[in-house]
């Protein structure tokens, strides 16, 4: 997670946005063929689960400073 911390907020949410797509359209792509590696759409759900905790913590930090 030391990588996210030093992405800013625009960066994050890109990134987010990219692995969403990736896990929408490999899904689609798996859907209607045979055995597929799901590997890549666990890794990539993990990845968007580790920029929304930094995102997250980003939050909870400015709100507790200016309360």
């Amino acid at each position: 997670m030391e990588e996210y911390k030093k992405k800013s907020a625009e960066d994050l949410t890109k990134l987010v946005d990219e692995k969403r797509e990736f896990v929408r359209t490999a899904r689609f792509d798996r859907s209607g063929s045979t055995k597929k590696s799901t590997k890549g759409v666990g890794l990539a759900k993990k990845e968007i689960a580790r920029i929304l905790t930094e995102q997250n913590m980003r939050i909870g930090v400015d709100k507790k400073t200016t309360a």
